[in-house]
């Protein structure tokens, strides 16, 4: 008799929820899977989210028979350790825009008060220039409002990074991967290495940090013998899943809204518009990242009183442009453009134009448009796009499928529905066992194509720029 599959886990420690995966490592056959609900908001205790991957794994019929698991998880979110490992405060997340001024703070700092001098100081330090989502301005905001928690830190820790240790029974060092160390703020791309010194400068001191594992390290065990992998950030994560390639952009809709590729080389964008993060196989995935994603598409459902279904049908009825109805979708501010204070806005509205049909196909083509921006940044920065891949909940939206070729200017590969993120995270853990990284054959790839509507963006662009903040 054959011996029965090797089979990995791969977790998936999202904003909204924890999802896992049971995959049969060389091929990549689903098995079985599970998934819980997260607290919602933008901060919150990480016992939530050990509880919901209890809550998953369950539902998923655990990993007794798994040899190796991995975690992918939201970059950015700010775990404060004490001496005793225990969490000293609920964890901030990527969404938390209370530390924008902390990073305005910081770029002028580095930039000896030229802000300037301080984005092109910090993109060439880091890959990136800071935002209220990086890990590294939610360590100033701490230290200047909660001093008394500030002074309690003992180890910092990202939400993968601590889940990955609570695996491995809560003991033992911490330890975290290129792609989601890439994303705190303290790491460079260029030197593959912590920046301690702008660590200090942002927190005033140089609390422990998870040692960066290899790839392809298995970097501790369960209790139970299962092999624990390095684990990545979610956008990471998700391009093992898709397998991608050189000349591949993968536009995500989930909570946000993710541009990402991948490049042989790093990146600095001094613009802010591109962060230069690692990614989790030895390469780099610069990427545009904007707060609001799938929840524009949601709100406007709530606005109109629609399933999404209905959305979608509403959007496709009015013709391109929306009869000059424009929205902005800065529901949550913005991190792409950095206007983490400024609101969504309707502009062109007319009693032509104030029907339930142009208000829908403004919001797609509004989410449209600012993803689309980010893929601008991509471009400026030289990088080929051969294959624009669209994935997350957003990607089931109909209208978005129908009218983002026609905004992108470019076709758009939708590939069957799955966990990315998990199915990365399951195919890194896959790794420790085969030596290499497998390859899983996917079916179901849909392909979607528009003629360009320049016309669109130009007039978004006009409305954008008159967005001010509070």
């Amino acid at each position: 008799m054959s011996a029965p599959p090797a089979l990995v886990a791969g977790v998936d420690t999202s904003t909204q929820s924890c999802k896992v995966v049971i995959r049969d490592a060389e091929t990549g056959v689903a098995v079985r899977s599970g998934r819980a609900a997260h607290p919602d908001g933008s901060e919150v205790w990480p016992r939530a989210w050990w509880e919901a991957f209890e809550r998953a794994l369950a539902d998923a019929g655990g990993m007794d028979d798994c040899v190796a698991v991995a975690v992918g998880g939201q970059q950015h979110g700010l775990v404060a350790l004490d001496a005793d490992g225990a969490v000293v405060r609920p964890a901030l997340l990527w969404n938390d825009t209370r530390s924008a001024d902390a990073a305005e703070d910081l770029i002028l700092e580095l930039g000896g008060g030229s802000r300037e001098a301080g984005a092109r100081a910090w993109a060439e330090a880091i890959g990136s220039v800071p935002v209220a989502s990086l890990t590294v301005t939610k360590l100033r905001w701490l230290a200047q409002h909660e001093p008394d928690n500030a002074r309690r830190v003992s180890a910092v820790a990202l939400p993968h990074d601590w889940l990955s240790w609570r695996l491995a029974g809560g003991v033992g060092e911490l330890a975290t991967d290129r792609s989601d160390a890439s994303g705190t703020g303290y790491w460079s791309p260029f030197s593959e290495d912590y920046r301690l010194d702008l660590l200090e400068l942002a927190f005033g001191a140089r609390p422990e940090l998870p040692r960066v594992a290899a790839p392809a390290e298995a970097v501790a065990a369960t209790p139970g013998g299962i092999l624990i992998g390095p684990g990545a950030g979610d956008n990471a994560a998700a391009a093992l899943g898709l397998e991608m390639r050189p000349g591949d952009v993968a536009i995500s809709l989930g909570t946000s809204g993710v541009v990402s590729a991948i490049s042989a080389v790093p990146v600095a964008d001094p613009t802010g518009t591109v962060t230069g993060f690692a990614d989790a196989d030895g390469a780099y995935l610069p990427l545009a990242c904007t707060l609001n994603g799938s929840r524009v598409l949601d709100a406007a459902r709530h606005l109109l009183g629609v399933d999404h279904t209905e959305l979608s049908r509403l959007a496709l009825q009015a013709p391109p442009g929306a009869g000059g109805l424009v929205m902005v979708p800065y529901l949550q501010g913005e991190r792409t453009p950095n206007k983490p204070r400024a609101s969504a806005a309707f502009h062109g509205l007319r009693l032509a134009n104030s029907t339930a049909a142009h208000l829908a196909r403004a919001a797609v083509e509004g989410l449209a448009c600012l993803l689309a921006d980010g893929l601008d940044g991509i471009v400026r920065l030289g990088l080929k796009v051969e294959r624009i891949l669209l994935i997350g909940g957003g990607a089931r939206s109909a209208a978005f499928r129908r009218i983002a070729p026609s905004v992108f200017g470019r076709p758009v590969v939708v590939p069957a529905a799955g966990e990315y993120v998990a199915d990365g995270a399951a195919r890194q853990a896959a790794r420790l066992v085969l030596g290499e990284l497998p390859h899983w054959e996917r079916a179901g790839t849909a392909v979607f194509e528009a003629p360009a509507a320049p016309a669109v963006r130009e007039r978004y662009a006009q409305v954008r720029d008159m967005v001010l903040e509070r």
